[in-house]
């Protein structure tokens, strides 16, 4: 499958409820390429000498991308009980596609998988809107 082609979709970071996200400033629509995350590509032990790296991004077993440079503004996407998008891997590469039609002024999120909730958000509860809006 070819390497999806981003389109010209504009979003900014700003507050989040679960602290800084990434928020649409004009309509995207389903199926949308939104953008890539990007970062240092870890291999092998490179991986496993980032503990607690909140930003890692699995592409394979034996492969990671390190996100958490502020250029890498896919970082701000947060996680989402009930997403808007997700994320597919072309070639080792991570895009972010939205699922749904996204309003301006909308966060983006998608699911960041189990293993990650369990260790990162389920310890101090999911700050996901949903989440929020069910309490």
């Amino acid at each position: 499958m070819p390497i999806p082609k981003i389109g010209t979709t504009s979003y900014k970071v700003k507050r989040s409820s679960a602290g800084l996200g990434l928020f649409a400033t004009e309509p995207i629509k389903r199926g949308t390429w939104i953008i890539e995350y990007v970062g240092k590509i870890l291999h092998g032990k490179e991986v496993t000498e980032h503990p607690g790296n909140k930003y890692l991004f699995e592409t394979s077993k034996t492969r990671m991308i390190d996100g958490s440079a502020r250029s890498n503004t896919a970082r701000y996407i947060n996680h989402s009980c009930k997403p808007n998008c997700e994320p597919e891997i072309f070639a080792g590469r991570v895009f972010i596609k939205a699922t749904k039609r996204i309003e301006a002024g909308e966060e983006l999120t998608y699911d960041y998988g189990k293993e990650y909730t369990d260790e990162f958000i389920t310890p101090y509860g999911c700050r996901c809107t949903p989440c929020k809006t069910k309490k």
